[in-house]
This record gives structure tokens, sequence and C-alpha cells, in this order.
């Protein structure tokens, strides 16, 4: 089975912003059901010297933004960092998700063996748009992603796995 650089990546991240928006839906629900402002998940963390919810969307966007553009050879739309409640984050999302519609499969094309200019480290790199994506935009994607979940989990919002998957 060929799986192409489009389908590997945007269809994912569809899925997967899609189902971060409904998860930061279900945790306004959980706040306003237990009475407490929800803004307040907005700076949590899981553990002190993580980085937190906000941190962790900012960072999901990005990849999956860096991912698109990178891979089609564009320059990736520079977005502050500038989120503070729930409702800027939903934004963010939203932006992304509005970014992300305006790839097509042909965008594409010659994505894997495009070269791509990363910074690792401090240190300017050029890898392959396979080895970009596989082996650090979606593995990062991946973890910003799962990580906001589970500071949503820990703070009690009622969300499992089929919410993960979307």
């Amino acid at each position: 089975m060929t799986i192409s650089a489009y389908s590997a990546s945007v269809p994912v991240f569809n899925r997967l912003l899609t189902a971060l928006l409904n998860l930061l839906d279900k945790a306004e629900a959980y706040a306003a059901e237990r009475k407490f402002n929800v803004d307040l998940l907005v700076e949590d963390r899981l553990y002190p010297d993580m980085n937190p919810l906000k941190f962790q969307i900012q960072s999901a966007t990005d990849h999956a933004k860096f991912s698109a553009a990178r891979l089609t050879g564009q320059t990736p739309p520079s977005w502050a960092d500038d989120e503070k409640t729930f409702a800027d984050l939903k934004a963010r999302v939203r932006k992304a998700l509005d970014y992300l519609a305006g790839f097509k499969e042909g965008d594409f094309e010659g994505a894997d063996t495009r070269e791509i200019q990363i910074t690792v480290g401090g240190q300017p790199r050029t890898v392959t748009g396979q080895d970009y994506f596989l082996g650090r935009a979606l593995p990062n994607f991946y973890f910003h992603y799962t990580t906001a979940y589970d500071i949503l989990r820990k703070n009690g919002v009622p969300i499992g796995k089929r919410d993960f998957l979307g």
C-alpha cells in the first residue's frame, strides 16, 4: 500500500484538530456544569516543568501548518502565540483547519524528496520531506495533541479514547 504525503498529513491533521475542538467543547461544558472558569485550564500543565495547555495547542497547530507548508514548498504563515482564553485556543484551532483547507493532493507532488530547511538544536539542517514529516512533524504533532488531551483529562473532563481519535 502506498500512502501519499497529502493523505498522511492533511486528512489526519483535519480529523484530530476537529477532535481537539470537540475536546475543548467538552471542557467548556464540564466547567459550566462544575461552575468554574474554563479559562483556568489555559495555563494548566501536567507537571510543573511541562508547558501549559495553551502551548500544547499552539504547538500542535504549528506542526500541522508547518508540515503542510514545508511539504508543498511554501513558507508557513507566522502566528502570534498570544492565546489567553479558551475562546482564543478554539480560534487558533479553527485558523489551522482553515489553513489546511487550502491544500489539495496535487500540492504535495514531490514532497517525499523535497529538501526542507529546519533548525534543530539551534543548528540549520536540510532533510528530505519524508524524514521531516515522519521523524519530526508527525511525532511532535501527536505529542502536543496527546498532552493537550491529557491535561484536560487530568482535570476531570469526561473524555475518552473515542474523543481522542475523533
